[in-house]
């Protein structure tokens, strides 16, 4: 039996590092895809979206358009972040995007994408958004947000492939190199606490959110494939991810791909992100890190079904 076309929506996300789908509907099951497509690739030193890491996404997302077709897709939602924030070519691939996918492609600022964020990691929690941070590590950027009656959100330029680009250049980086970077780290964390002061109070959950944090999460439970219900709402502490920014900051890439649990295409950008949520648990005091799968793409899917 087809499923009736108003059923189905589709959140689709343009990263720095990955390219995402979900799509969802009352009574169906959910689908969710990512692929490693580096639409960021060099963008941090150039400005500029490489015409071979626009290729790579503009590819996935036609395999994603043909999945929206299956699955009588009316309405989806597709928006960029911050590779394409930071290109002045950004306009182009937005374009080509929006020809593919056959829904305009929307450019998200810091904020908003925050906002998302938060909105789908905590629909489903049991505990109240006024006692939830979020922190969502992405390729390019870092979004910390908090809710209390105004949901309040700043963007950084922190991002595991910004970090590894900018200042990881061996394989495995040098103990100066993981200095600088975390340096960088802790300014706009710095930062962040001028512009968030509930980040530093007693009492919030940190919920985490985005490759990286999965990532250390299936490492620590002793994951050997993806297992969206284990990772989802599992427990990182403060030593757990200490211990992980250590060890895989010790050991080349290629050795990294062949641990249990590291998703293909992340091996070399992995530590840039542990760093950032290793210095950011550090400096608000949180000794906990709640995971959370439930991400931006679930916040856009329930922008979707909002009348």
């Amino acid at each position: 039996m087809d499923r009736a076309p108003r059923d189905a929506v589709a959140a689709l996300d343009c990263g720095t590092n990955s390219t995402r789908l979900l799509i969802t509907g009352p009574g169906l099951p959910e689908l969710r895809l990512m692929r490693i497509t580096r639409l960021g690739q060099g963008v941090d030193a150039t400005a500029k979206l490489d015409p071979d890491a626009i290729a790579r996404t503009l590819d996935v997302l036609a395999e994603y358009r043909a999945e929206m077709d299956r699955h009588h897709v009316s309405r989806a939602r597709l928006v960029a972040t911050s590779a394409v924030r930071d290109a002045d070519n950004g306009d182009e691939f937005l374009r080509a995007a929006s020809r593919v996918v056959g829904f305009p492609a929307e450019l998200l600022d810091g904020g908003a994408e925050g906002a998302l964020a938060f909105a789908g990691a905590t629909a489903s929690l049991e505990i109240p958004s006024s006692n939830v941070a979020t922190i969502d590590i992405g390729g390019g950027s870092t979004e910390l947000v908090t809710g209390a009656g105004e949901i309040r959100a700043i963007s950084l330029d922190l991002g595991c492939v910004r970090l590894t680009e900018r200042y990881l250049h061996h394989d495995p980086p040098t103990r100066d190199e993981l200095d600088a970077a975390s340096r960088f780290v802790r300014t706009e964390l710095d930062r962040a606490a001028g512009a968030l002061p509930r980040l530093s109070e007693p009492n919030l959950t940190l919920v985490g959110l985005a490759g990286t944090v999965s990532t250390l999460a299936a490492l620590t439970g002793g994951l050997t494939d993806f297992d969206r219900d284990k990772i989802h709402h599992s427990v990182l502490g403060a030593a757990d991810v200490i211990e992980w920014c250590d060890r895989l900051a010790a050991e080349p890439a290629a050795d990294r791909g062949r641990r249990p649990g590291m998703a293909a295409g992340r091996e070399d950008v992995i530590v840039g992100g542990a760093v950032v949520l290793r210095d950011a648990m550090a400096r608000f005091g949180f000794d906990r890190c709640l995971v959370s799968e439930a991400d931006i793409l679930d916040g856009i899917a329930a922008s979707l079904a909002r009348p």
